[in-house]
């Protein structure tokens, strides 16, 4: 039996390991995907600020023309950092801060709903983005990213780098 739960064991060890070499490419796969599609929602804004600003005035969010201009300025530049995996971890702090603000402004009943409703919670335009914005933060950008190439060229340890 101990034989058995040693085996099983490695076997679990090697499989695994072998998973492993998925982290880089999964999160180069969520920068690239959802980094571009902030960026496109980010440059739509932009290009709509008045209508922007008038939903941030529906909302009674505080100065709603700089808070439109900032948003669709974060979202776009935000969105290509994400994508390129460049001060990912800063930028991936301020896009969860925003799309937290988001969800508790604009989506207010879906966040209400995270429990007794958790597929409104998801079906809110946010929850994509919060998610893929929380994956970066907490797991860095992985191997195939801006961040991991300076850190590289700077000698920079992976402790004391933003890369992480």
């Amino acid at each position: 039996m101990k034989n058995l739960f040693r085996h099983l064991h490695s076997i679990h060890g090697a499989l695994f390991t072998y998973i492993a070499f998925l982290k880089s490419p999964f999160l180069l796969f969520v920068r690239l995907y959802w980094g571009l599609q902030l960026m496109r929602n980010g440059w739509a804004k932009l290009h709509n600020l008045q209508n922007v600003t008038e939903f941030f005035t529906s909302l009674h969010l505080p100065a709603p023309a700089a808070t439109a201009a900032f948003i669709s300025g974060l979202e776009f530049f935000g969105g290509i950092l994400l994508a390129t995996g460049l001060f990912s971890r800063i930028i991936s702090l301020m896009l969860t801060v925003n799309l937290i603000v988001a969800y508790i402004t604009a989506d207010s009943e879906a966040l209400h709903a995270i429990f007794s409703d958790p597929n409104k919670f998801m079906a809110a335009d946010p929850f994509t983005f919060l998610m893929a914005s929380l994956i970066v933060l907490i797991f860095g950008p992985g191997f195939f990213s801006l961040d991991t190439i300076f850190t590289r060229a700077l000698g920079w340890s992976r402790s004391s780098s933003p890369a992480g």
